[in-house]
């Protein structure tokens, strides 16, 4: 498995890195099969260490973990319990997945765009009716089944999850309702 292990505006020392090795490795071993690449990034906040994890499946499926904690050893241990607690969640589903699925999860590509906020919406009509982009990047959007996409959402602990159905090869959203129940778009 690959990491890359980063701090933001944070020195990362050799007997960090290493912990992260062997303690990461040790958790995605134990309940993914066959890991590609793992991200761990930390930083400060306050006076915080932030430990943000990003481990990709060779399922095409992606696991994310993020812990606060004061000494950065702690943040990066509480942000792997987490990434294990997931992993160890899904353990079944993700083998099941994994045996149906002959081949990696297709990925296309996607513009996504940040607008800005209306911070004054209330105090006067807006000059125009297009949104300010603020910023541009580049997103993913996998080929997935409805089951899939759903496990997906909740490994990477977002609301929505826009995707490409290999059933009807349409573009699809599954997102968490107010409720606590999953919505799921399917365009006709």
């Amino acid at each position: 498995m690959r990491y890359q292990i980063t701090g933001k505006q944070i020195d990362i020392g050799e007997a960090l890195q290493r912990h992260v090795r062997d303690e990461l490795g040790s958790v995605v071993q134990k309940y993914a099969e066959r890991p590609t690449d793992a991200s761990v990034i930390f930083s400060k906040s306050g006076h915080e260490h932030v430990c943000e994890a990003t481990v990709h499946l060779s399922t095409g499926l992606t696991a994310q973990a993020k812990a606060h904690a004061t000494e950065i050893y702690a943040a990066f241990d509480a942000c792997a319990e987490k990434m294990e607690k997931q992993l160890r969640r899904y353990k079944r589903r993700l083998k099941d997945h994994h045996s149906n699925r002959r081949e990696p999860v297709a990925i296309s590509g996607a513009a996504s765009y940040i607008l800005a906020s209306e911070e004054n919406a209330g105090e006067s009509e807006p000059d125009t009716l297009q949104p300010v982009i603020v910023a541009e990047t580049q997103t993913q959007i996998p080929s997935l089944t409805v089951g899939e996409a759903v496990m997906q959402m909740e490994l990477a602990g977002v609301p929505v999850l826009v995707f490409r159905n290999e059933m009807k090869d349409g573009v699809n959203v599954v997102y968490r309702r107010d409720d606590g129940n999953i919505g799921w778009i399917e365009p006709q």
